[in-house]
């Protein structure tokens, strides 16, 4: 680190402690006013369970016994519904004292990051003047973009009113304005934090729309308007540099309360969004244009959005070219007759309309293959369409079936006993719909989850020539993918096939020989490990890359990424910045997910900020660092080595025959769908729970409520070891130096581990069924932070990232009591069962345990 660069760093984590841990403490005070029951005494005893846990876990105490003690020492409460009142006090308690923090760190973001530094588009306009690359940046901005999809995995607890909240909050905090911060805190004391039932795909819509309005609409905005500023030249009209998708209403994918008609109802919402916005911006412009001839075409136009938004039945049909006429002509007239007088403002708008149209974010489809397999099997049975053996027929004569179905399927009515079916085939018509409706960009991709063949593929593309589209007025991308390990080592085999097959490869030419290829990450680490699934997509999107460009075929990349690194979150745009040129990069397409939504996108300045640079890793890597593949063979045979030592070590983890038992007896898996944060089932099947029908998302999170964050890290420390003891230490020290990649994950990696906290289960260690396999996994825990900590020559996890450390450590003291709370009431629970599986005693507990989930899952939001 330069000596400026550790001065900017040192600055900025004092900012951080002085605007976000002083002032925490300073006005965690208000909370004595809060209109909680005996909310003084709550806060004050609150304060002692924290110290009184730090204290009992240091003296290798149980979460029962630190909770059994503290009512002993600290209270005279001695009923159980005393002690219970107060345990749900305290987790309403803090449950607002996360939201406090949340809202801190937002309103310092600006103090406490380098709004201007490395990775910003300001850095990347010094270097492209200073390389004289105009030229460069203007090739590749032809057609490069980020693409930033909000999906409907239920990791984000808050619901939209509380985040409209913590936005105020974070502004009156912004400006110190303590009466109204006062104000909101006493807001929050009233409003409920959980659903009382599950929120439907619909409600969950709604609530990410929510950040597309208020956050991205502005970030991305303010980001194609500075870049207009710095190259005018290179900024073509109507560019989309940045784009938005959304799974919401769209993802059907073992999420059985999606519907054709809940797509339909989205897309609309999302349409109604988009037009909101614009006619919040016009009524902003009529304040300020108020000169002839350009007022009254601004009247007109906020009447004509006003007509869509709010009067009933108005048939209007209302395209984009309809708002940005206007504006257009308004943009002229200020240019020529009124001296360019707010013409910026204008523009501004010319240019979200540009990039949101009618549709503001591409609404994607996604289904299992396994779907589209059982379609076709009973279409067999129930139509001439094709052969009644079609079930047993091998992979190339199916194929050979499918292409060769003449005419469509005119009965839609054809599945009215399978209801799975029947949406599936409305799913196609509502498509076109929203496309008549929003433009071709308001729907038009169609993901494959469980992709594992070519066939997979193409019965996707016959399902839409089925539906009656013709091959040449087919507007939609089929999108296969590839999740396990074994999927992603089969995607190149796939795609040659598919490449080879005549009929898709001119349906490519038609969608301009464009591929795009989705690779998941969350169900790969459930999969194989974290090192191994990292591996993995890497080594498939160079094989991915290369057989592509072996068929002139542009391929795209779209990243399932979740939250926390076990998922693919983490560091992302480091990520990026480390690929080669021996990996395609035309875009950058990523998921955005649960609470990654509110830590890296709550405001529109961390959102311009994480934008940036996503922005910053692919355009700077074409730009200029480009100049030889990332890793060389022997770079490439050591992570090879690395990921296979750590694969073995996960899956023998993962075949002990108490693994699941273990997970389901001491996390609160089980009542991960109680919590009604999403709308989807935990799990994809119905009956005994396995590895393989449990949904990634709560798999990770259980693992995190636990503090053992186990996916982030498990096989890592026997990999390095293994390859210590062979004496390649040098080669790994060499390779965590000069490969970004390699150093991003290990990066990851101490994040997840930095988040740990094994005191709370420890318990566990003599436990007669369970103990040996916590000692297990804290072994491995101790052998990964020994040797990545040798390899980064630090003292202490995230040395090198002091605010994320700093901020961490904040957060867990705040969550302290959360974690000790639920694992007491989970002892209590099994408790009760061994006694009497019927006892209704445990509710009560229950409802602790669920409780918790939401205060914990929030204070662990700076996970990616």
């Amino acid at each position: 680190m330069t000596s400026h660069n550790a001065l900017r760093a040192d600055t900025n984590l004092e900012a951080f402690s002085t605007l976000v841990g002083t002032r925490y403490e300073m006005y965690n005070s208000l909370f004595s006013s809060l209109p909680f029951h005996r909310v003084e005494k709550t806060g004050v005893l609150l304060s002692l369970l924290v110290l009184h846990g730090e204290d009992g876990y240091q003296r290798q105490q149980s979460p029962q016994e630190i909770i059994q003690s503290f009512f002993e020492q600290y209270t005279n409460y001695r009923s159980e519904q005393e002690q219970h009142d107060l345990l749900f006090r305290f987790v309403q308690y803090a449950e607002r004292q996360v939201v406090l923090f949340d809202a801190l760190e937002e309103a310092a973001f600006r103090d406490t990051h380098d709004m201007h530094g490395a990775g910003t588009l300001n850095q990347l306009s010094i270097a492209v003047v200073q390389e004289q690359a105009q030229e460069q940046l203007a090739q590749k901005l032809r057609d490069f973009a980020v693409r930033m999809v909000l999906t409907a995995h239920p990791t984000q607890f808050y619901p939209s009113n509380v985040l409209g909240i913590i936005n105020d909050l974070s502004q009156a905090l912004a400006t110190d304005n303590t009466s109204q911060a006062h104000s909101y805190l006493r807001q929050l004391g009233k409003t409920p934090f959980f659903k009382k039932e599950k929120p439907t795909p619909y409600e969950e819509a709604v609530s990410l729309i929510w950040f597309l309005e208020n956050v991205f609409y502005r970030a991305a905005g303010g980001i194609i308007s500075y870049l207009n500023v710095q190259f005018p030249s290179v900024v073509r009209p109507g560019f989309k540099l940045i784009r938005m998708g959304f799974w919401p209403g769209g993802d059907r994918d073992g999420n059985p309360f999606v519907k054709a008609e809940t797509t339909l109802q989205v897309a609309d919402a999302l349409r109604v969004a988009a037009i909101r916005a614009y006619y919040a911006d016009v009524r902003r412009l009529r304040r300020r244009l108020t000169f002839r001839g350009v007022e009254d075409l601004l009247r007109e136009l906020e009447a004509k959005l006003y007509n869509n938004l709010f009067v009933p039945d108005y048939t209007l049909d209302l395209k984009q070219e309809d708002i940005l006429a206007p504006l257009q002509e308004i943009s002229r007239l200020l240019l020529q007759e009124h001296n360019s007088l707010f013409l910026g403002q204008v523009e501004a708008l010319i240019t979200s309309v540009e990039l949101f149209g009618l549709f503001f974010a591409t609404l994607d489809i996604r289904q299992d293959s396994s779907v589209h397999a059982q379609l076709y099997e009973e279409l067999s049975q129930r139509t001439d369409l094709l052969p009644k053996n079609y079930a047993q027929l091998p992979d190339e004569e199916k194929i050979s079936a499918l292409l060769g179905i003449a005419g469509s399927l005119e009965n839609r009515e054809l599945f009215t006993d399978e209801e799975l079916l029947q949406d599936t085939l409305e799913t196609v018509a509502a498509i076109r719909t929203i496309q008549e409706r929003n433009g071709e960009e308001g729907c038009h991709r169609y993901i494959i989850s469980h992709c594992t063949s070519a066939l997979n593929v193409l019965e996707v593309y016959t399902l839409f020539r089925l539906a009656g589209w013709q091959p040449d007025a087919l507007t939609v991308d089929i999108v296969p993918l590839f999740e396990t390990i074994t999927d992603l080592r089969q995607a190149a085999p796939v795609m040659r096939q598919l490449y080879e097959n005549k009929v898709y490869r001119e349906h490519l030419q038609r969608r301009g020989d464009t591929q795009t290829i989705m690779l998941g990450f969350s169900d790969g680490t459930k999969d194989g490990g974290y090192l191994m699934a990292n591996w993995s997509i890497y080594k498939a999107k160079e094989a991915l890359t290369e057989v592509s460009r072996e068929y002139g075929v542009e391929v795209i990349f779209f990243d399932g990424r979740g939250g926390p690194p076990a998922r693919g979150g983490g560091k992302t745009q480091q990520f990026y910045a480390s690929m080669g040129n021996n990996i395609a990069n035309k875009e950058i397409q990523l998921t955005i997910q649960g609470q990654t939504v509110s830590s890296n996108f709550g405001s529109v300045d961390a959102a311009r900020f994480n934008l940036e640079q996503l922005l910053h890793a692919g355009i700077s890597n074409s730009l200029f660092d480009r100049k030889k593949p990332t890793l060389t063979p022997a770079d490439d045979q050591l992570l090879q080595e690395l990921a296979e030592v750590s694969f073995d070590a996960y899956t023998e983890l993962k075949n002990h025959p108490v693994f699941l038992e273990y997970l389901t007896f001491v996390s609160p898996l089980r009542y991960y769908g109680e919590a009604n944060i999403g709308s989807r089932p935990s799990k994809r099947k119905a009956g005994k729970l396995n590895l393989d029908d449990l949904r990634a998302v709560p798999y990770v999170g259980a693992w995190s409520q636990l503090k053992q964050n186990l996916p982030g890290y498990y096989g890592v420390g026997k990999a390095l070891e293994a390859l210590h003891a062979k004496g390649d230490w040098p080669r790994l020290q060499q390779l965590y130096k000069h490969s970004l990649f390699f150093k991003t994950l290990l990066d990851n990696c101490e994040m997840a581990m930095k988040k740990c906290f094994f005191p709370v289960t420890a318990y566990l260690a003599e436990h007669p069924t369970y103990g040996e396999l916590w000692k297990q996994i804290y072994e491995e825990f101790e052998r990964t932070k020994k040797y990545v900590l040798l390899l980064a020559g630090a003292d202490t996890l995230m040395a090198d990232k002091p605010i994320d450390e700093l901020s961490i450590q904040l957060r867990q003291r705040i969550e302290l009591p959360l974690i000790t709370i639920q694992q007491y009431a989970l002892a209590k629970i099994r408790s009760l069962e061994e006694q009497n599986p019927q006892d209704q005693g445990k509710q009560v507990y229950e409802k602790l345990v669920v409780r918790c989930s939401f205060g914990i899952i929030n204070a662990e939001r700076n996970s990616a």
